[in-house]
């Protein structure tokens, strides 16, 4: 079947009747509940945007004939890479790179490990063969994915098979002639209620040992499978309007604990079965880490734009962009900006083909930016509140301007250089959701883990940063410098 259209994806959650919990209640419909509903709507427009925009959002199957997602193009060419990355932008502006886990960041997954699937078959060529066909199947069928990948924080001095509760984790209960039986908890689930299958995941953070080979499983299940629970923590999208909470009440992507009870699992859909090896090589040896942070760099790009142009439009409204210190925050904003735009462009410019004829961006580039990011954000969120100031908590809501007596008062009152009081709170609306919200805070918090503790990230990156050439660079030097020592003589 070609891509989905919006009605074709909210359609297929009212059929599917996934398991998804909510503030202690089992979620009937997640397509008219309100704390799903209204970022239902925002996903549907990202899949009625590839038919808005078939030029840039579609491409032809090369095995189906049928027009399916751009997010899912195997790349073959730095040509390719750009249009991928084009239309991973078109979406991520929808909600100004608000939405972390919009379809296209496990498309990319999906694509590279089932490209790149011989590590599968270290254990079994059935686990190669799986990874393949699933590719095929997600993009022929345009399928929404959720992903967990860690286990819970229960004590983190010991690993998951030294836990007292060891069986709290997810892990491998029986083989069956037909598939697996697994059992326990795994965290955390970014649009668990609201997307069509779950695909489970190592850690790319956390290394596993043989000892924990039980917990090492890499499969995939339909969201409504039997035994599969998602338990969604509280709602950031409050049923205020969009002009309230412009950025809440539309794109709150909610995150879930994932309890699978007994939950069978096909052969078909296993790809890694009690191997911690593979697992711990999954992400990088199939290069689907370097694809995912492609598309994950590219969206900061436009989340960056975002701030960026918030802050402008701040500044501008109460007539403090002449200031110095205003403008050398102003500049922050656009040095970050540039300095992941220059990441992205290295990245795909530098471009070369793996051993599988994909065309792989330069992790080199891209590595830098997805450590360099989780450390910026939060000062990005932080001048836009310092510029905001108290302007952040006068803020009326929507009803305030709609009463007859009180709306020409604040907006009277809260006019500024160049709006009307009432468009001038609405952009400070705007600027508060994305500082001191709910929804704000968690964006913030969200970017600083996106790929896990940044600082176990920040040694990896040390440990595996090509250091040679540099250290070699320095003693050269040294080995020149002559000495002036009696008796001495360089070697």
């Amino acid at each position: 079947m070609p891509a989905k259209t919006g009605e074709q994806y909210k359609q297929g959650l009212k059929e599917a009747n996934n398991n998804v919990y909510i503030h202690g209640e089992r979620v009937e419909d997640p397509t008219t509940h309100p704390a799903f509903k209204n970022v239902i709507d925002s996903m549907a427009n990202l899949y009625d945007l590839q038919y808005e925009k078939p030029e840039k959002m579609l491409y032809t199957s090369p095995t189906s004939g049928e027009k399916v997602g751009m997010t899912f193009l195997r790349p073959e060419s730095i040509e390719d890479l750009v249009k991928r990355r084009e239309a991973i932008q078109e979406w991520a502006r929808t909600s100004g790179g608000m939405m972390g886990r919009s379809p296209d960041y496990l498309n990319a997954e999906v694509m590279a490990m089932g490209v790149a699937n011989d590590l599968f078959a270290e254990d079994d060529q059935m686990f190669a063969d799986n990874a393949r066909r699933f590719y095929e199947y997600a993009r022929e069928n345009d399928i929404s994915l959720t992903h967990t990948l860690i286990h819970p924080q229960v004590n983190r001095e010991k690993a998951q098979h030294e836990q007292k509760d060891a069986n709290v984790a997810l892990h491998l209960k029986e083989k069956r002639e037909d598939g697996i039986i697994v059992e326990g908890v795994r965290l955390l689930a970014t649009q668990g209620g609201i997307t069509d299958e779950i695909l489970v995941f190592p850690s790319t953070v956390k290394p596993a040992g043989e000892l924990d080979d039980p917990y090492s499983l890499a499969f995939v299940v339909p969201n409504n499978t039997d035994g599969l629970k998602f338990i969604s923590r509280e709602s950031f999208d409050y049923g205020k309007s969009e002009w309230d909470h412009p950025l809440g009440s539309r794109f709150e992507e909610g995150d879930a604990i994932v309890y699978f009870d007994n939950v069978f699992v096909p052969w078909d859909r296993v790809f890694v079965c009690g191997n911690s090896s593979i697992c711990n090589r999954t992400f990088l040896e199939t290069n689907a880490v370097v694809h995912m942070s492609h598309q994950v760099v590219a969206k900061n790009v436009v989340k960056t734009e975002f701030v960026l142009g918030t802050v402008l439009k701040l500044m501008e409204s109460i007539g403090i962009d002449g200031f110095q210190h205003v403008k050398d925050k102003g500049t922050e904003i656009m040095l970050a900006l540039e300095t992941m735009k220059s990441h992205l462009y290295r990245a795909e410019q530098n471009a070369t083909l793996d051993k599988w004829g994909t065309m792989t961006p330069d992790f080199e580039a891209l590595n830098a930016a997805r450590n360099w990011y989780p450390n910026v954000y939060p000062r990005l969120v932080e001048i836009l509140r310092i510029l905001g100031a108290s302007g952040l908590m006068g803020i009326p809501t929507e009803a305030d301007f709609q009463n007859e007596e009180l709306g020409p008062i604040v907006n009277r009152a809260l006019q500024s250089k160049n709006m009307e009081g009432y468009e001038r709170v609405k952009l400070f609306r705007l600027a508060w959701d994305l500082t001191l919200s709910s929804f704000g805070s968690r964006q913030m918090h969200y970017e600083y883990y996106f790929f896990g503790d940044p600082i176990k990230m920040r040694m990896s990156y040390f440990d595996s940063y090509d250091k040679e050439p540099y250290k070699a660079y320095v003693q050269d030097f040294l080995d020149q410098v002559k000495s002036s020592k009696p008796g001495h003589v360089n070697s």
